[in-house]
């Protein structure tokens, strides 16, 4: 495990040689494991897929969540609520821990599952994210930031999410910050696509998420800055909120736990492109107890009923 400051410059060395490598962080940015894809499969210590849809067969299952109680989520929610009443924040990332049961192994779950970005930390975590965080390729930089979710069999589902207020005016303060995030290290930023819908496949319900796609040119040796750029966007504004700074304060007060890397970004360097993932989607194991993590954008428009239901719907698994 590297420190922020060793991290930078191993991903910028490894950069700059276009030597392949995979790597996760923790939310912040502040711990960070990176592997050169040279090293052998036995001495690996995750396994990162990324794009690629699982063709094992899937045994029958169970999954059972006991998501917190609607009374604690309120004294959370209610935190936040009044911090963006006083103007502190926009859009702040709200998120709960589900402890669950299932017959599954990590290890299952991660051959199992199908989803854009995968993780596997034997003992500890295992991710499976639909969310890019950034993407780099013939010298721009693109983010795809993740904000609205709605259960897909909700009659006019598409148009409803689409012209929610709330959920719009959540979608449109996450663009604007990924696009001053990505004018830090890029120029010419702009939206390049505005709220589209992608559909995913749980083991519950299917659900309908929107995206918007943001992009910015960068200078031609961006591969020796790799490290340097990474840190300047962390952590990722979709699971923190606006503006940045002040929200991932109100987030480490208002939350009961320490996110650690649940919210962290993951990804994959093959001398070439840079292809990364926010670490959403995310169970991690604790002496045997598995928890899900799990929640969503809180604003002045939000339903306290809604806020809830969307952070239990997201407690699932992508078979």
């Amino acid at each position: 495990m590297l420190t922020k400051s060793e991290a930078i410059l191993k991903l910028n060395e490894l950069g700059e040689k276009r030597s392949p490598f995979s790597f996760y962080s923790d939310f912040l940015g502040e711990k960070w494991c990176i592997e050169e894809s040279s090293l052998p499969t036995a001495k690996r210590t995750f396994q990162l897929k990324i794009g690629e849809k699982s063709t094992v067969g899937i045994r029958d299952s169970i999954f059972e969540k006991y998501p917190i109680d609607f009374n604690s989520f309120k004294s959370a929610f209610e935190q936040v609520v009044q911090q963006i009443n006083i103007g502190n924040s926009f859009l702040t990332n709200l998120t709960f821990e589900t402890p669950i049961r299932t017959n599954l192994t990590l290890n299952e779950i991660f051959d199992r599952s199908s989803a854009k970005y995968k993780l596997f930390v034997p003992d500890q975590f295992v991710v499976f994210s639909p969310e890019t965080f950034v993407r780099v390729a013939n010298d721009y930089i693109f983010s795809y930031p993740m904000k609205g979710t709605i259960d897909a069999n909700v009659p006019n589902a598409e148009r409803q999410i689409l012209s929610n207020r709330k959920e719009k005016a959540e979608h449109i303060t996450i663009v604007d910050l990924i696009r001053n995030d990505l004018s830090q290290v890029a120029q010419n930023v702009e939206v390049s696509k505005f709220r589209f819908v992608d559909k995913l496949e749980t083991n519950e319900k299917n659900l309908l998420q929107v995206s918007s796609e943001i992009r910015g040119k960068l200078s031609s040796n961006w591969r020796k800055e790799i490290g340097s750029i990474l840190s300047k966007l962390l952590p990722a504004g979709s699971i923190s909120g606006a503006p940045k700074a002040k929200t991932v304060q109100i987030i480490q007060e208002a939350e009961t736990y320490n996110r650690a890397f649940y919210t962290g970004i993951c990804g994959d360097f093959d001398g070439e492109t840079l292809d990364t993932g926010v670490m959403i989607r995310f169970i991690k194991n604790e002496e045997g107890r598995l928890t899900f993590c799990s929640g969503g954008g809180i604003t002045s428009f939000s339903q306290i009923e809604t806020e809830y239901q969307e952070m239990v719907d997201k407690v699932y698994l992508p078979l």
